[in-house]
């Protein structure tokens, strides 16, 4: 779709009564542009509303995606960036890649679109929001591996003041790398709102991947214009935390074209712009009840749809994240990254604390006897000696003794008989 696009045409009936003062001309209606008009979801999702209170001043959005293009009036509001394909222009803002160069760009007009006047060209959520443009490349030809593109990318953007950081890709796997642990966790834990795309069943994603199954992250799933999940323009996961338009979405490329896109990619910006409205209506909260406060104000789905693989919490309402009524959080509902890792990555256990009970001491032992001679089992033990061997001893002793006592009595009776009787010889 190109940038001029045909207005609608408006026809204005007037009727006045005969006989009654002249009805004076109508003042021409002012022209509606139709690319504003296109943006839908400016409406259907609160956000002309959130701007009664904000449109994002003082948030600062990174853009980790091909590049955002300089030149372009809606792509305004870049002010810093990187390169880390090692591809493009050290401030990220020459778009990279062989096909999907314009995607970053895309992406940013979403998120953060200065439009080209008050009430023309792409509009941002977040229209008054800084953006941060770092730019990565998938493929052999990038410097270094995307996985470390990405984790690099992640930890400049938090050292250089993003307050959401939005991620349109997938790598179509439910695990990631260990090296995004330590990214990761470093910017949920400086306290910046991470928001992911949760990926496209007409590009292959059957179900959401990585980074979108990362703990902390705000994933993003798509709907249709209608506000039923999107077929084509998303797909399902337990990680999803609301559902945003991935459908007839407008975005700018890199040589100034208005495009039609769709996909999770745009949703996902959409879902940062609007964290960045909340940050800005509320900058006491931090990143966790930013979160919440996204997900606990999101609406049913038209018909009452609450599949939670389909649309999370609901679809989003900008003017009910920025101004209703939302008690404070003390975790992040999308969960705990750190705590993942201490479970599933087995990472070292804290120091135990030590022990308030001093240690009872045990009196040692005493020596036991060196042996004075070697020992054998057939020679007789000191015990044997005194309760076997010498009492069997004495009393055979004085069993032989008895014995020879009758004996020597028995002789002397006898030899007292002979002398009374005459000696026979034969």
């Amino acid at each position: 779709m190109k940038r001029r696009l045909a207005a609608a045409g408006i026809v204005l009936a007037i009727t006045g009564m005969v006989g009654a003062a002249p009805v004076p001309s109508p003042v021409p209606a002012a022209e509606v542009d139709p690319v504003r008009a296109a943006q839908y979801w400016l409406d259907d999702y609160g956000i002309r509303d959130a701007w009664q209170t904000t449109r994002g001043e003082g948030t600062r959005i990174a853009v980790i995606d091909t590049g955002v293009a300089r030149g372009p009036a809606e792509l305004s509001g870049v002010v810093d960036g990187a390169d880390f394909s090692g591809l493009g222009s050290p401030d990220g803002r020459t778009p990279v890649g062989a096909v999907d160069s314009a995607h970053g760009s895309l992406v940013a007009s979403l998120a953060a679109g200065r439009g080209t006047g008050p009430d023309t060209g792409v509009i941002g959520v977040a229209p008054a929001a800084e953006v941060l443009s770092l730019s990565l490349a998938f493929g052999a030809a990038a410097a270094s591996p995307f996985v470390d593109q990405v984790a690099d990318a992640m930890r400049w953007a938090v050292d250089h003041g993003a307050d959401v950081i939005n991620l349109s890709f997938t790598t179509n796997t439910l695990d990631w790398p260990e090296r995004w642990d330590e990214a990761f966790l470093y910017a949920l834990e400086h306290d910046v709102v991470v928001v992911v795309a949760a990926g496209n069943r007409g590009s292959g994603t059957d179900r959401v991947g990585a980074p979108a199954t990362i703990p902390g992250v705000l994933t993003v799933g798509g709907v249709d214009r209608s506000g039923a999940a999107s077929v084509e323009a998303s797909t399902q996961g337990i990680t999803i935390g609301v559902s945003a338009p991935s459908e007839d979405l407008l975005g700018v490329s890199p040589d100034g074209q208005v495009v039609l896109w769709n996909g999770t990619s745009g949703a996902a910006p959409i879902v940062a712009g609007v964290a960045a409205l909340v940050r800005a209506a509320h900058p006491d909260l931090d990143a966790a009840n930013v979160i919440n406060r996204i997900v606990k104000t999101a609406k049913p789905a038209p018909g009452g749809g609450v599949n939670p693989l389909l649309y999370g919490s609901g679809l989003i309402d900008a003017a009910a994240a920025v101004s209703a009524p939302v008690a404070a959080v003390a975790q992040n509902p999308m969960g705990d990254l750190r705590e993942w890792i201490r479970v599933f990555r087995r990472a070292d256990a804290a120091p135990q604390p030590e022990p308030s009970v001093a240690p009872v001491e045990v009196p040692p032992l005493p020596a036991p006897e060196a042996a004075s001679r070697a020992t054998s089992p057939l020679l007789p033990s000191e015990s044997t000696l005194l309760y076997g061997t010498l009492p069997l001893t004495v009393v055979t002793v004085a069993g032989i003794l008895v014995a020879l006592g009758v004996t020597a009595a028995a002789r002397r009776i006898r030899s007292a008989r002979a002398l009374r009787q005459p000696s026979r010889y034969i």
